[in-house]
């Protein structure tokens, strides 16, 4: 499963897969982002951790979500 990382860069967020230099979506607003996500998703299987504005973590998300290893709801 790859992983991806939503972060702000300046005044800009940004998509990332760990271990790329650049940036798979490039958004002006963290709510853009997150829409533009789920459909760069749709064919993947990855995970997506969301930080804030500061870095610091604040939610991971599991695309498809059928493959999300826990079984909770949300």
């Amino acid at each position: 499963m790859d992983n991806y990382h939503i972060t702000k860069a300046g005044k800009q967020w940004k998509l990332k897969k760990e271990g790329n230099e650049r940036a798979s979506i490039v958004t002006d607003t963290k709510k853009e982002i997150i829409n533009q996500t789920r459909t760069f998703m749709d064919n993947k299987v990855a995970s997506v951790k969301i930080h804030k504005g500061n870095g610091r973590f604040q939610e991971e998300r599991t695309y498809q979500r059928i493959n999300d290893p826990r079984k909770s709801k949300g």
